[in-house]
């Protein structure tokens, strides 16, 4: 959507040497969204061991025969700069739905430190109250369907405002394909998605798929514009399956997992910026960071909003890493939660501010998976005329792919 107050998005070079740098140039896609369903991979023969899978009704998407192969698949590069997908100044706002596509085997398995330290039960990973990183466990796919065709899949729920109207939607999945098993690189551009009550569609991506290997691990991102689906389908449960990520043990760990971003109208509330960018980034270790500024616009004193980012491989308890936002020349404030404490952002978590929309499965340890949402609060209350973002890493040997923010701004935007 084109912005019409005109403001300058321009990118911004670190100060130090970075890994990437959010450019803020528009982009527009076509759809991703293929008309005929499709099924990669053949089921494990140990299909949901140790992952809890409900019955679940009649309703639940069931996977269809396999189309034909095709011919063409998404454009891959180690690296894809960050650029803005959408922006918008419009009252409304931003939501997400994300989930995992693998945790570790078994509630009652242990991990096996790889620096000394005491053997963390699975169950104590999952439920955020032990330390646990992904390269000490053995890791399997979540499968909530309770479909044998899908070999992972796991769901969350999407909450656009009752009476809004969807302007953008965004789904991000990826991971890495190697662990105990490789993967191959030709999945990595497909994923079948269903909207609540629905049945499973193929959706390809339709950009360009971030995907390197470094670290040990074979890491990639893909994407598709939704918008369509999500207009359809609305608020509910969405199920994302068939993630191409690898199952197993190695020393860079198992991981992966999914992201639908929605940009949504609602005249009822604040004028707001709203922005979305991704692209594709290694953060090794050292200092590495993605930074964006907003110019041309006006936080209003007493504003608000929220910003959320999406990242892999980030681990509890490895410190370094942060998300700040400051407001004109001001210095940049930490935002934290109660899940993400300050200096450890990356910490394999999916959280948002308020009530926590459901999820199946519904662990607050991910293991290697990081979608978060925070409410920006003090960091803008007392206004200001550019917007600093800034994602951080020392430590953390993990991938950025997402950001977005939601902003209050003055009535004369428009």
């Amino acid at each position: 959507m084109r912005n019409s107050l005109g403001s300058v998005l321009r990118r911004l070079v670190p100060p130090r040497t970075s890994v990437c740098v959010l450019s803020l140039c528009a982009v527009t896609t076509a759809g991703g969204i293929a008309a005929a369903p499709h099924v990669h991979g053949a089921p494990p023969s140990d299909h949901g061991a140790g992952v809890e899978t409900p019955a679940l009704p009649a309703s639940v998407p069931t996977a269809l025969p396999a189309s034909p192969t095709r011919s063409e698949h998404a454009e891959e590069a180690e690296e894809v700069p960050f650029t803005q997908r959408f922006h918008a100044v419009q009252h409304g706002g931003i939501v997400r739905a994300a989930n995992v596509s693998i945790t570790c085997r078994g509630a009652e398995s242990t991990s096996t430190p790889t620096d000394g330290g005491e053997a963390v039960s699975c169950a104590d990973a999952r439920a955020g109250k032990a330390a646990a990183t992904n390269d000490e466990f053995d890791m399997f796919y979540t499968d909530v369907d309770s479909d044998a065709n899908t070999y992972n899949s796991s769901r969350a729920e999407l909450r656009v405002p009752s009476g809004s109207k969807v302007s953008y939607a965004r789904l991000y999945w990826g991971g890495n394909l190697r662990a105990g098993e490789q993967k191959p690189a030709v999945d990595n551009d497909r994923v079948l998605v269903a909207e609540p009550e629905g049945q499973y569609k193929e959706v390809l991506a339709d950009s360009v798929v971030g995907h390197r290997t470094a670290g040990g691990a074979d890491a990639f991102q893909a994407s598709a514009d939704v918008t369509a689906q999500v207009r359809a389908g609305g608020s509910g449960q969405w199920t994302v399956g068939q993630l191409n990520v690898a199952m197993g043990t190695s020393g860079a760990g198992a991981w992966g997992g999914w992201t639908l971003v929605v940009a949504y109208e609602k005249q009822s509330e604040p004028l707001r910026q709203l922005a979305l960018w991704d692209g594709f980034a290694y953060l090794g270790e050292g200092h590495h960071e993605a930074a964006v500024r907003l110019d041309g616009v006006t936080v209003p004193a007493g504003g608000g909003g929220t910003a959320g980012f999406v990242a892999y491989n980030g681990d509890a308890g490895t410190t370094g890493d942060a998300l700040t936002v400051s407001v004109g020349r001001r210095e940049g404030s930490t935002l934290k939660d109660a899940r993400n404490p300050a200096g450890d952002l990356l910490n394999s978590t999916v959280n948002e501010p308020g009530t926590q929309g459901s999820r199946n499965p519904s662990y607050i340890g991910t293991l290697g998976y990081d979608s978060d949402v925070f409410d920006l609060g003090d960091a803008v209350a007392a206004g200001g005329g550019r917007l600093d973002v800034r994602l951080t890493s020392e430590k953390d040997v993990a991938w950025a792919g997402v950001l977005f923010a939601a902003v209050d701004t003055d009535a004369d935007a428009r």
